[in-house]
């Protein structure tokens, strides 16, 4: 792709970043939310998209939804796609998102009941399916307006005690951009945690520890599992090459 088209597909998703910003919901908005154990949710999502090393468009699309609160699997859709956006840093939801959106979509028109209440999200920024509540969970800091992986970060980490211990990621600005958290006692590497929409960040910290049996959390953890799996199984020469 030339320099100018990128340019442009830039501008063009810079305006559709900053018109879906202004309808982000940032607080709670369902019953089960306001709940201390989230009593009324019966159903958490997952989705998450895996490529085998060396090839990145062809892709598999995975959504999960298990129970709640015992997180067992009640539906799984796995699918092959072929990404056409182009990969650029820090847009990376115009390139995926389109996918695990379809993906909804065929849950919703083939087994409404399943829908998801709530979904969880491999990542940090928006995801929005018929408003839907949403959680972005990522392993890595995305390092943005000023929040960095710097020494008083790491001295943060190191201060989480136990699972279910966290602190606001703050941007230059005084805004709280999300949470670092320690999801298990097991791990002392923490997650990041942040709102996608219709959730507050304090109720989306607490969700995403009690969906955590290891350091990530279970609708992530098994939407992954469950990809790789399928690319095992159908693309066994690509071995363990597999990459998320």
């Amino acid at each position: 792709m030339t320099a100018a088209p990128a340019e442009d597909l830039i501008k063009q998703w810079e305006r559709e970043q900053a018109r879906l910003r202004q309808q982000v919901v940032e607080e709670d908005t369902e019953d089960w939310q306001k709940e201390p154990d989230f009593s009324g949710l019966e159903r958490v999502g997952g989705v998450d998209l895996s490529f085998i090393k060396g090839d990145d468009v062809n892709a598999c699309a995975q959504l999960v939804v298990l129970s709640y609160p015992d997180l067992k699997l009640l539906y799984e859709d796995s699918q092959m796609v072929t990404l056409t956006a182009p990969y650029i840093a820090g847009f990376l939801a115009f390139r995926e998102t389109p996918f695990l959106v379809e993906a909804l979509q065929q849950l919703e028109k083939n087994q409404p009941t399943l829908l998801p209440q709530v979904v969880f999200v491999d990542g940090n920024g928006l995801f929005h399916y018929r408003g839907l509540p949403c959680v972005g969970v990522a392993k890595n800091l995305l390092q943005v307006q000023g929040v960095c992986k710097n020494e008083e970060h790491r001295s943060q980490i190191a201060a989480l005690q136990k699972g279910g211990d966290s602190f606001p990621l703050t941007a230059a600005s005084g805004k709280v951009l999300g949470k670092a958290l320690r999801s298990s006692d097991k791990s002392s590497k923490p997650v990041y945690v942040s709102v996608g929409h219709k959730i507050s960040l304090d109720t989306a910290v607490r969700l995403t520890y009690s969906c955590c049996r290891y350091r990530v959390p279970e609708p992530i953890r098994q939407a992954d599992c469950h990809s790789r799996e399928y690319l095992r199984t159908h693309f066994p020469a690509a071995g363990t090459g597999i990459k998320e």
